[in-house]
């Protein structure tokens, strides 16, 4: 499991808890003394560096399930579709438009336009995903601010497995 800009690891820490193996990767290895000593790999790298403006490490590399929360850097939406192994799941969430009346982050660059996180999901057309679940909207917990979060499944066809 890659866990894409995973910062001081809370979501690497509790997949790790529950038996999985997690790649976690960020831009700063603030986190990693203590996600290493934890038992989880981790790798330092910069996404958004690069000529096209990213720099995706993990060409060669599949994943059974990718997770990022909280960071969004759009020209990197086809190759973590590419990167899911086949029924693949890719769970994102991250800042929503609307998020600027309640804070930080307040920069349409960083905030999803409505529905934008579903049309990425068909961001590489050599990728079919599969929707398993998706919102976009107000949330008052951690703290309240406008989200989208998505769950999909990189396959042509939903199966008795795509059920919260």
């Amino acid at each position: 499991m890659l866990d894409l800009a995973c910062g001081s690891g809370r979501n690497s820490f509790y997949l790790r808890e529950l038996g999985s193996s997690v790649l976690g990767l960020d831009k700063s290895d603030q986190g990693f003394p203590a996600l290493n000593a934890a038992g989880i790999e981790t790798q330092l790298h910069d996404l958004e560096s690069g000529e096209a403006g990213y720099d995706w490490p993990f060409a060669e590399h599949s994943f059974a399930s990718i997770i990022v929360c909280n960071y969004l850097h759009r020209p990197l939406f086809p190759h973590l579709l590419a990167s899911l192994k086949p029924d693949g799941i890719l769970i994102y969430e991250t800042f929503a438009a609307g998020n600027e009346n309640f804070g930080k982050p307040s920069n349409p660059a960083f905030l999803l336009r409505h529905g934008e996180l579903l049309a990425q999901m068909q961001s590489n057309s050599q990728v079919e995903m599969s929707v398993i679940a998706y919102e976009d909207g107000y949330v008052e917990q951690p703290k309240p601010g406008m989200v989208q979060r998505i769950c999909a499944r990189k396959t042509g066809k939903i199966t008795v497995l795509d059920r919260l």
